[in-house]
């Protein structure tokens, strides 16, 4: 297939900046084959069925964005540099993959400041990318981070604001519980304890797996032949509980919903053939695109995608491509907020 095939006019206007709040005031389009309701996140309880099983990543994102100076003791003209730092993931050695720009402005070897606790060395740089050691460890610099980054937003949303302290709260789903992300699983900020304690008395279960979503998930697709596209990796957990959970659930007949597409990549990486899945841990470049055969998901929840996206595809592969863009078409229409902070869908191929 052709990028082309997933290519959407979208107006700028419809781009959130800020999510709804509540969490779940946000808006609901439950799309099936044969029809679209529009509703309101709330609504959950009334689609989903005792005995459905929705999957949860707890994935818990840190604020990876610093902004900090290099200094060379009597050098003139460049002698401080403004370097801005994503970061990317952690290395076993315990340094981390960055962005750093501007890259040439660091050598290897130079200390970036952050803040009066905070400075990282830059050890190696290629391809774009740099290998920063920073000054603490464990505790100490989950604290230091804290204090000194910025949530990561999606550059569609960094280049309408700067990140500011709400964030802190906004870009954080109420269930994250481990580290290492550096961006959010962005349907599941639209739940609050309130609805997940009221679909778990409807009888909906919950299983929580973990997928570190990294940078490469706002990555633009660059070849026209997207089977010639490299997905970037990431990494999951599944564990031997959440497996058999999900196993539980679709021998006994209920559907497995995933909550966002990092979940759903996830599960289908983990799955061993139709209806099975299996504990799994290590690194995910799943690329799911029209053609592809899932084995676990029965449906998705997941927010409003960029064109031309790798996210686009793969609910086009749940769904078809004549029939997102028909859902597409219908959001856009009826001024459905889009991207992370944007509005939600509930995606049902086989009916409600």
């Amino acid at each position: 297939m052709k990028l082309s095939d997933f290519d959407f006019d979208l107006p700028d206007a419809l781009i959130a900046t800020r999510p709804a709040r509540p969490r779940t005031a946000a808006r609901l389009l439950v799309a099936t084959p044969e029809a679209m309701t529009d509703g309101q996140v709330t609504d959950l309880t009334d689609w989903l069925r005792p005995g459905d099983r929705l999957v949860l990543n707890d994935t818990k994102v840190i604020p990876a964005r610093l902004f900090g100076t290099r200094t060379r003791p009597g050098a003139v003209g460049e002698g401080v540099a403004k370097i801005e730092v994503t970061l990317l993931s952690p290395d076993t050695d315990g340094q981390w993959q960055a962005l750093v720009k501007p890259l040439r402005k660091v050598k290897e070897g130079e200390e970036i400041v952050f803040s009066p606790d905070l400075s990282a060395k830059l050890t190696a740089k290629s391809d774009g990318q740099a290998v920063l050691a920073f000054n603490l460890e464990g505790a100490a610099f989950d604290d230091a981070l804290s204090v000194a980054g910025q949530m990561p937003l999606p550059p569609y949303i960094a280049a309408k604001r700067a990140a500011d302290a709400q964030d802190h709260e906004d870009y954080q789903t109420v269930f994250a519980a481990h580290s290492g992300a550096v961006a959010a699983p962005t349907a599941s900020l639209h739940f609050d304890q309130a609805l997940l304690d009221a679909l778990a008395a409807k009888g909906v279960e919950m299983t929580r797996v973990t997928l570190h979503v990294g940078a490469g998930t706002f990555l633009p697709v660059k070849v026209d032949d997207v089977s010639a596209h490299k997905m970037h990796a990431e990494w999951g957990r599944v564990s031997t509980r959440a497996a058999e959970e999900i196993n539980a659930t679709k021998a006994a007949g209920g559907r497995v919903i995933p909550v966002g597409t990092t979940a759903l990549r996830l599960i289908e990486s983990a799955a061993r053939g139709p209806g099975q899945i299996a504990a799994w841990t290590g690194e995910t470049d799943i690329f799911i695109t029209p053609g592809f055969t899932f084995d676990i998901a029965d449906g998705l929840m997941t927010n409003f995608h960029l064109p031309k996206s790798t996210l686009m595809m793969l609910v086009s592969a749940l769904m078809g491509v004549e029939r997102m863009g028909d859902v597409y078409d219908h959001a856009i229409a009826q001024g459905y907020r889009f991207f992370s902070y944007g509005d939600s869908s509930l995606l049902l191929p086989n009916g409600a």
